[in-house]
């Protein structure tokens, strides 16, 4: 972060020619006013605008006009409430953004739990509020032959409680022994 860039500074920023620079505002000046934040919101190139949506939220009148767009679709459906139009998306990216979603309702949990999707089931298995039963039956449906996916979720893990494994089976001897080592 950079608080030492004026607000005329800034904006001129904001003006710039070269979208690289649009590009880096948000990332070094998160502190940007509200006319900053508009004007890179509705920046005519879409990466300034995805830059944008990766350190802000977008005024609620942006917003519909963000989410339509397909080049910043994906960004824009983390700062939305979550719908089932969203949830339905056709674009996996949209629907793990929902998954993710702080506010997701359990409605919308329990519909992208059966996603056909394996990391927006996945995003669902982290969130502490599915339940754990849900969460040890979408662990057993994280498999993949797909090296990206099998990537991605080795690096994006789970917090799943795993279960815990059964216990040996014991011989009548082996049990009796135990229990008397345990005093019972």
């Amino acid at each position: 972060m950079n608080e030492h860039l004026t607000v005329d500074l800034m904006t001129r920023l904001a003006e710039d020619p070269d979208p690289s620079v649009r590009d880096w505002l948000p990332q070094h000046c998160r502190n940007a006013p509200p006319a900053v934040r508009r004007a890179l919101f509705t920046d005519r190139e879409p990466g300034v605008r995805g830059a944008a949506l990766a350190f802000w939220s977008p005024p609620p009148d942006l917003l519909p006009t963000l989410l339509a767009d397909p080049q910043t679709r994906v960004r824009a459906a983390r700062h939305s409430s979550p719908t089932p139009e969203l949830a339905r998306d056709p674009d996996p990216r949209v629907r793990r953004a929902v998954a993710a979603h702080p506010d997701l309702p359990e409605a919308l949990r329990d519909l992208l739990a059966q996603d056909p999707d394996i990391l927006v089931r996945n995003e669902i298995a982290c969130r502490a509020d599915t339940p754990p039963a849900l969460c040890e039956q979408l662990t057993a449906t994280l498999t993949t032959d797909d090296p990206v996916d099998s990537f991605l979720l080795a690096h994006r893990g789970h917090t799943c409680r795993q279960p815990a494994p059964a216990p040996p089976a014991l011989t009548r001897e082996q049990a009796e022994a135990l229990l008397a080592r345990a005093g019972l």
